[in-house]
């Protein structure tokens, strides 16, 4: 497993890298700064075009037993991109699973674009702190299990965020909303 998150860091580096090129040099913080501004660009406008009343949405028909709502996607995103920019910046994430300001409190579609607008802020404060030289010191996991750096931390944000991304889409299609990014 850590051979996969080494090989997916390092893909998604060169491929920042060989997009950002063209502009001259760029430092750590700006590389992965482009990878949080890819998935917000994406994510944030998928989120606004559900209606509210569709948060709620999860498919049924088909092996969907226990998959999450719509609304609980985009939580989730918001959630953890707190918890991996808490860790990046080796603080307590204003946010936490299971307390009482973590997703489960967050109700309305306002309340829940406001979470994943913040989370996005967050992220971006997070990786700005990247440099060259604390890149691959070790720091603790967002997810409790061990160590990692703050690079593998930072590639977490656009990864798992595409990850939920495209499944949101899949609702999205499934209530006949065409996502803001196929559109044109």
């Amino acid at each position: 497993m850590k051979k996969f998150f080494a090989l997916a860091a390092v893909l998604m580096l060169c491929g920042f890298c060989v997009a950002q090129a063209k502009g001259g040099p760029k430092t750590v913080a700006q590389i992965l700064d482009g990878g949080v501004t890819a998935i917000e660009t994406e994510l944030v406008p998928a989120a606004e075009a559900m209606p509210e009343d569709k948060f709620g949405f999860a498919p049924t028909n088909g092996e969907f037993k226990g998959v999450r709502t719509f609304g609980q996607q985009v939580k989730h995103v918001a959630a953890v991109n707190y918890l991996v920019a808490g860790a990046i910046l080796g603080e307590r994430p204003p946010v936490e699973y299971g307390g009482e300001n973590g997703p489960d409190s967050v109700k309305s579609k306002a309340d829940i674009m406001k979470f994943l607008k913040d989370s996005f802020a967050y992220a971006h404060k997070a990786v700005a702190t990247i440099t060259a030289d604390n890149s691959t010191a070790s720091i603790d996991s967002a997810f409790g299990d061990g160590k990692t750096t703050r690079l593998g931390m930072a590639t977490v944000i656009a990864w798992h965020g595409f990850d939920h991304y495209g499944q949101m889409v899949e609702y999205l299609r499934m209530n006949g909303i065409v996502p803001p990014a196929s559109r044109n």
